[in-house]
């Protein structure tokens, strides 16, 4: 009997044999190799959350606002924020635009959301997003069920919005900037169509980049100059599309006569944009401004086909 519980115990504390080299990979494992190569970080971004149902943590982003610049991307980021089913991130992440963010994976991009609890939605807006080339695919290598918030507007006032903002960006700093005149139009008196604020401004272009990966149903296009004018509407629209419960109400909008738009009302506490935001745009010519109307004529066209709806723009 002795005998017996000694082998037992032996067994016991026996180590465990280690193969002296590694197990062969997955069949996958040389493809996976070679997307990370390629840049895609096709492993790392199917990495999934962890999960904790009873505690805070960071999410990746179940929503993107993709753009457009200049559109509205931050106001309807904070009109979203009333929901108490969303959790916004802060700041513009450019994980899929910037290379060096990129490249620091998936664990990077999550660790840049806010903590939520696991029922709300995590969003993030990023409206490079929507110009970047590479940025589709990558999102859909991400998650190729996200739903995406695209807000858009008149492409001639975009074009405008985007100039000042530039021109602010420099007197801030003491810099000349050119008149938007001399960005607009060249030597031989034609529209300068090499200036990069009427190129993000044409978006069936842009937009059929992202209908390669992700069907119409899955982007949520926001009228951006009636998201100014009168945002409930639009933020109930966007409610529906996210499938959230009606919770922002028009309640939480009035509107600042000093500021000239729409403030939010949340829990009694009243907030405005930054003085950033609806900044007066410069001076232009009126014949300047008619060719910048009939340059996005037949663009706004083709948009109106891609998407099946009409926008109220010159």
């Amino acid at each position: 009997m002795a005998a017996l519980l000694l082998g037992a115990m032996l067994l016991l504390v026996q180590p465990q044999l280690v193969p002296s080299r590694p197990a062969s990979p997955a069949p996958e494992a040389g493809l996976q190799e070679a997307l990370r190569k390629a840049g895609s970080l096709q492993d790392d971004l199917r990495e999934p959350a962890a999960t904790n149902g009873s505690a805070q943590q960071q999410q990746l982003p179940q929503t993107i606002i993709i753009g457009v610049r200049k559109g509205g991307t931050r106001a309807l980021l904070e009109m979203l924020s009333l929901h108490p089913d969303v959790a916004a991130a802060e700041n513009e992440v450019h994980f899929f635009d910037w290379e060096e963010h990129y490249r620091l994976g998936l664990g990077w991009y999550r660790s840049q959301m806010p903590f939520s609890w696991p029922h709300q939605l995590t969003v993030e807006k990023t409206p490079a997003y929507f110009t970047s080339p590479q940025v589709p695919a990558r999102v859909y290598h991400m998650n190729p069920a996200i739903r995406l918030l695209l807000i858009v507007r008149d492409p001639a006032e975009r074009v405008l919005s985007d100039y000042t903002q530039v021109f602010y960006n420099h007197r801030q700093k003491h810099k000349p900037y050119p008149s938007i005149k001399e960005f607009l139009v060249r030597s031989d008196g034609r529209l300068n169509v090499d200036y990069k604020a009427l190129n993000r401004s044409l978006y069936h272009a842009h937009l059929q980049g992202w209908l390669r990966f992700f069907p119409l149903r899955r982007i949520h296009l926001v009228d951006g100059d009636r998201l100014i004018k009168d945002p409930f509407p639009e933020i109930q629209k966007v409610e529906r599309f996210l499938r959230l419960a009606p919770q922002i109400n028009a309640s939480n909008f009035y509107f600042n006569k000093t500021k000239g738009f729409y403030c939010l009302r949340d829990s009694g506490r009243d907030r405005c944009l930054h003085e950033s935001k609806g900044r007066a745009h410069p001076q232009v010519d009126p014949k300047l401004l008619h060719k910048l109307h009939e340059y996005f004529h037949e663009p706004n066209k083709k948009f109106f086909e891609l998407v099946g709806r009409t926008f109220d723009w010159h």
